[in-house]
């Protein structure tokens, strides 16, 4: 299974904020928000700032997909 960041992507739409306002209201790194891009991991800490700062449900920001999956 790998990390898909859509959600998170969606939920920035959905409240009209762009990734630079995401990272500068949680407190993210451009590395951060980097890695996400690329489908990358990051921290438990890391998601807990974006789902407080959005004040989201986990399943806002991530969800799971099928290694084998596009």
């Amino acid at each position: 299974m790998k990390i898909s960041y859509k959600p998170l992507w969606k939920t920035l739409i959905d409240k009209n904020m762009s990734k630079k306002d995401l990272r500068l209201q949680a407190h993210l790194t451009t590395n951060h928000i980097a890695n996400m891009g690329k489908g990358q991991h990051i921290s438990m800490p890391t998601l807990i700032k974006i789902c407080e700062t959005l004040n989201r449900d986990i399943f806002d920001v991530i969800t799971l997909v099928p290694d084998d999956a596009p």
